[in-house]
């Protein structure tokens, strides 16, 4: 046989293997929260690794993610501040959970090690107003005796967008602070009456990373990640914690999702000895009917590839992956998810 025509067949069929290839793969794309993306990063790649298929997902924030979705701008948005279920049957949405974890008040002190200050939900929120406004101030001092506090300014530091891991950290001071409820409340964005604005978890632990004396919050892989020092929070049970997958799990234990419409479960301040009090999930948000049934059903099969692939992943990241009985109940709620005609995507 002729070897140009052998040649020629060759890479017809190759070029013909690669065109099957990209048409197969699919890349979806979702935005939102700053909280899941470490993560979530690491669920794509692995997910792309075995699957070919890849997730394009930006860390915007929550309030970025909930208008993204509602525009219709990506195929999920993300958001660890839960939509009422009013808000969703308005805009015709879907949530639901797909990760827990923690905030955590991170401080850069020189010689202050992680985890070794102590603060209250009470001492943390009079910081958040400006009405502690020193390090050797006596409400800390008397929390943190042999501990040496500087003499300088607190700089404190918060999210200058609209956030969920703002949310999840002014519930809970509006839960034990009631002048932190009446002066400053709880939202992905509020009025600050102090401090300084640093963009999405990243922002907030450069910022924090920079300025000695400073304090700001984050989910808790970035102050791992960044070598930031984090604090123990008293609890609801007046015991002192160090945030960790115990304690995180220990806060997640009591969440009733299935008695919960839309899933908007928010797991701040929980009893429990061993609770971590600022302890939240992230949630997907879709829409029920979907202009693209293949797109939706891709979310769903990435997120069900995460539920039953990406739990030990989760723990390296000090995150709690949803038990398997929640698992099971979400995914029956994906039945309301559908293709233009009413079928089911899942």
């Amino acid at each position: 046989m002729n070897t140009n025509i052998i040649l020629k067949s060759t890479v017809a069929a190759i070029a013909a293997m690669l065109t099957f290839s990209s048409a197969t793969a699919a890349e979806i794309t979702g935005a939102g929260s700053s909280f899941v993306y470490p993560i979530a990063s690491k669920w794509a790649e692995a997910y792309k690794t075995t699957t070919g298929n890849s997730l394009n997902y930006q860390s915007i924030g929550s309030g970025g993610g909930i208008k993204q979705i509602k525009a219709s701008t990506v195929d999920f948005g993300a958001s660890d501040m839960p939509l009422s279920a009013e808000e969703l049957d308005k805009d015709g949405l879907v949530q639901f959970p797909v990760v827990m974890g923690g905030v955590v008040p991170v401080v850069h002190i020189d010689g202050v090690k992680p985890g070794e200050l102590k603060l209250t939900g009470q001492v943390l929120a009079d910081i958040y107003m400006g009405k502690i406004s020193k390090w050797v101030a006596p409400e800390i001092a008397a929390l943190n005796p042999g501990v040496k506090l500087p003499t300088e300014d607190i700089t404190v530091v918060h999210r200058s967008d609209a956030s969920g891991t703002s949310f999840l950290f002014t519930d809970y001071l509006s839960k034990v602070n009631p002048q932190f409820k009446t002066a400053v409340g709880s939202g992905t964005a509020v009025k600050w009456p102090a401090g300084l604005g640093g963009k999405g978890n990243e922002g907030v632990a450069a910022n924090v990373q920079r300025i000695n004396g400073s304090i700001g919050y984050v989910e808790f892989a970035y102050a791992k990640k960044n070598n930031l020092a984090y604090t123990q929070l008293k609890n609801r049970d007046g015991q002192y914690v160090q945030p960790n997958n115990e304690t995180f799990k220990a806060a997640a234990a009591g969440a009733a999702w299935d008695k919960t419409p839309g899933f908007a479960v928010v797991s701040t301040d929980q009893p429990g000895k061993a609770s971590w009090p600022i302890t939240g999930a992230t949630f997907v948000l879709m829409h029920k009917t979907q202009a693209d049934a293949s797109r939706g059903k891709e979310v769903l099969k990435f997120i069900d590839w995460s539920y039953k692939n990406g739990g030990a992943m989760a723990t390296e990241l000090d995150y709690i992956a949803m038990p398997a009985a929640v698992v099971e109940t979400i995914e029956n709620s994906w039945k309301q998810v559908k293709d233009a005609s009413g079928k089911n995507v899942w």
